[in-house]
């Protein structure tokens, strides 16, 4: 059983940087891969980045790519989304998932067991 809690978000301007964490419970948190998704008032909740449990895979969205930077400290069982030049699309709230399935940065979140409730993102132009 893993839980997770997600903290860093808020109201940035356009432009601006923030960066969210994760931080899961559970000694074997390190073996587990993790994303993050967001989603959007009115839409569907939509991938944007994970990493595997070993760090040696990574995926992004490519609405995010080159933006967002994705890492994880396995010895403070943490993740964390570093969101660089946030644009007004990027408001959503977001949250982090996680999966003790193979090793991969998965990108479907129907391939995550545990979600933590998410953090709020706001982007203001």
């Amino acid at each position: 059983q893993v839980q997770l809690v997600e903290s860093g978000g808020g109201l940035v301007q356009a432009g601006g940087s923030l960066r969210l964490s994760c931080a899961a419970s559970g000694r074997t948190f390190s073996r587990y891969n993790t994303g993050w998704f967001r989603q959007a008032p009115g839409k569907e909740r939509e991938f944007v980045a994970a990493i595997s449990w070993s760090a040696g895979f990574t995926a992004y969205a490519d609405s995010v790519k080159g933006r967002f930077t994705i890492s994880r400290d396995n010895a403070k069982n943490t993740v964390y989304l570093q969101m660089n030049s946030l644009k007004p699309e990027d408001t959503a709230v977001y949250s982090c998932a996680a999966t003790n399935a193979g090793t991969y940065a998965y990108t479907s979140k129907r391939m995550y067991d545990y979600w933590g409730q998410g953090t709020q993102v706001t982007v203001s132009s």
